[in-house]
């Protein structure tokens, strides 16, 4: 039985993301991410600047006249979402956690799925692939992927990226847009990544809270690494500390950067105190320019 405030928020998030798509991705969604192939539509009489391979020789040789294949991109997609629920996903200083941020992402990239007739599916992962939702279509299956978005509990403590794109490759044999929700605190993925990416379609979306990245002055504060259980106290009135843990920071997110771009995966940094819409908006019109349409 799941309880009234989970389904609450399931309802919440329905009305919110459902609105959003409808209002601003109605178009974007459906130009930047190309079908699986091409069919064929019909067959019609040459124009001037048609390509001369697409000519179809045996309607030409019955006709006297040039004639030439049309073929349509297919439309119907396959959207994975690799949802990572860490311990550290749980974490958020301004506006919201982390976790809750990934989770309004898995219902707006759903909504989007549906509404143009894609299958959507679910990994939910930790340091293992702790569930699999096959891939399906319509509005009772997205309701099943924000209820395990928000209310599956995991069993496991640390984040291992490889595990759920390695799950993925073995489980869907055809090509998907697949995107992955973490935070990325892991190491020693970018093989994983590479495979994946030759087969499938692969956005990163991270998050980050601004905490991670600069730490306030605020005195002694004690810190708890969520998934290795380990406490320790530091202080943050330190300059010197506070400078070198922004460094750290900063060549962490560089370093993920280079990843991404050298395995050529395209990457959303989405941030708790910010809003996430004109990141995505910006996205979807660099894909856009991308592929020229």
């Amino acid at each position: 039985m799941i309880p009234a405030e989970v389904i609450q928020k399931i309802r919440r998030l329905q009305i919110t993301t459902s609105r959003q798509v409808t209002e601003v991705f109605a178009g974007h969604y459906r130009s930047v991410f190309r079908g699986k192939g091409m069919e064929f539509e019909e067959v019609r009489e040459y124009a001037p600047g048609d390509d001369v391979r697409s000519i179809d020789w045996n309607v030409t040789a019955r006709t006297g006249r040039l004639y030439v294949k049309r073929f349509a991109e297919e439309r119907e997609l396959t959207v994975m979402l690799l949802l990572d629920l860490s311990p550290s996903l749980c974490f958020g200083t301004v506006r919201q956690l982390k976790s809750q941020l990934a989770a309004r992402l898995c219902g707006l990239l759903s909504f989007c799925a549906i509404r143009n007739n894609d299958r959507i599916g679910l990994i939910l992962f930790t340091d293992q692939v702790e569930k699999f939702v096959p891939p399906e279509k319509g509005l009772g299956h997205v309701l099943r992927i924000l209820k395990e978005a928000l209310y599956f509990s995991p069993r496991g403590k640390g984040t291992n990226i490889s595990a759920p794109l390695e799950y993925l490759n073995r489980v869907l044999k055809r090509r998907t847009v697949t995107f992955i929700l973490s935070d990325f605190h892991a190491s020693h993925f970018e093989r994983a990544l590479s495979v994946a990416r030759r087969r499938h379609d692969l956005v990163a979306i991270t998050f980050t809270d601004p905490f991670e990245l600069t730490l306030p002055r605020i005195g002694i504060v004690k810190l708890d690494d969520p998934e290795t259980g380990q406490s320790f106290l530091i202080d943050t009135s330190d300059e010197l500390l506070r400078n070198e843990y922004r460094k750290n920071a900063r060549e962490r997110a560089e370093e993920r950067k280079r990843l991404f771009r050298s395995s050529h995966v395209d990457h959303i940094d989405l941030r708790t105190d910010a809003p996430y819409l004109p990141v995505l908006i910006k996205f979807f019109r660099m894909r856009e320019r991308r592929y020229g349409r």
